[in-house]
C-alpha cells in the first residue's frame, strides 16, 4: 500500500487531481459571483427578469455553461451561461446594458484583489501546513482564475461581455455579432486552442495580478526581501 501511494503521488493523474482541488472551487466561486453581479445590476436598474429566471443566486449550477466551463478548466479563461434581461425595463437601455455587461468582469477583479489580499495575509505567516496551506494556494488560484475570467470576458466577441459593451456603443458591431453568434463559441474555442489569445491574455493577467500584489504588499507591509532571507521574488 505504501508503494502504491508513493507511485500515485508521482503520477500525472495525481498531479491533475491535486490541481483540481484548487481550480474547481475557484472556478465555481468566480462563475457564481460573475453571473450574480450581472443579475443584481439588472435588477437594480429596474429589470426583474434575472430574479424571475432564478439567476439571482450564488448557486454555480444555475450559471454553468458546458463549453465555457471546459475552457476555464483547460485554459483558465472562459464564460458562463448568459443571463436573460429585458432592456425595455431600463430607463436608459443603452447605458444600462453596458453597466450590466461590465458588472460581471468588475466583480471578478474585486474577487481577485480580495483573493490576493487573503493570500498575502497567509503569506506573511511563512510556510503553512494543513488547511491553512490549502487555503493559501486556493486564494492564489482564485486570484488567477478571477483575473482570467474578468479579462477574457472583456473580449468583444459573443457570448462575452465585451461584445455587449461594443454592440451598445457601436450598433454596426451589434449587427455583425448577430450574424456570427451561432458560430461564436467555436470561434472562441479555436482561438484558445490555437493559442492566439494566450500572449495578450497572459500579459494582461500578469500586469493586473502584479499590480494587485504590489498594492497588497504595501497595505500589509510585506517585506519580500526579509521574508525570503535576502532573496526577492
Amino acid at each position: 500500500m505504501y508503494f502504491l501511494r508513493n507511485l500515485l503521488a508521482g503520477s500525472y493523474l495525481y498531479r491533475q487531481l491535486t490541481v483540481l482541488m484548487y481550480t474547481v472551487p475557484a472556478i465555481l466561486l468566480a462563475i457564481s459571483f460573475h453571473e450574480f453581479a450581472h443579475g443584481y445590476m439588472s435588477v437594480r436598474l429596474g429589470d426583474p427578469t434575472p430574479r424571475r429566471d432564478g439567476r439571482l443566486t450564488l448557486n454555480p449550477f444555475r450559471h454553468l455553461d458546458l463549453w465555457g466551463t471546459l475552457c476555464l478548466l483547460l485554459f483558465h479563461v472562459g464564460w458562463a451561461k448568459p443571463i436573460r434581461v429585458n432592456v425595455r425595463n431600463y430607463k436608459k437601455p443603452r447605458r444600462d446594458m453596458v453597466l450590466v455587461a461590465l458588472a460581471g468582469p468588475i466583480m471578478n477583479f474585486i474577487l481577485a484583489f480580495l483573493s490576493v489580499f487573503f493570500y498575502g495575509l497567509l503569506f506573511k505567516q511563512g510556510s503553512l501546513p494543513g488547511i491553512l496551506g490549502y487555503l493559501q494556494q486556493l486564494f492564489y488560484c482564485s486570484a488567477v482564475i478571477n483575473v482570467g475570467l474578468g479579462l477574457f470576458n472583456l473580449i468583444p466577441l459573443p457570448p462575452l461581455d465585451g461584445s455587449t459593451v461594443l454592440a451598445e456603443l457601436v450598433p454596426a458591431a451589434g449587427r455583425f455579432f448577430a450574424r456570427i453568434r451561432r458560430y461564436s463559441v467555436w470561434i472562441l474555442a479555436g482561438l484558445l486552442f490555437l493559442g492566439i489569445l494566450s500572449v495578450p491574455l497572459s500579459a494582461g493577467s500578469d500586469l493586473i495580478l502584479n499590480g494587485f500584489w504590489k498594492m497588497v504588499r504595501r497595505i500589509l507591509g510585506i517585506d519580500i526581501f526579509r521574508l525570503n532571507g535576502g532573496m526577492t521574488i
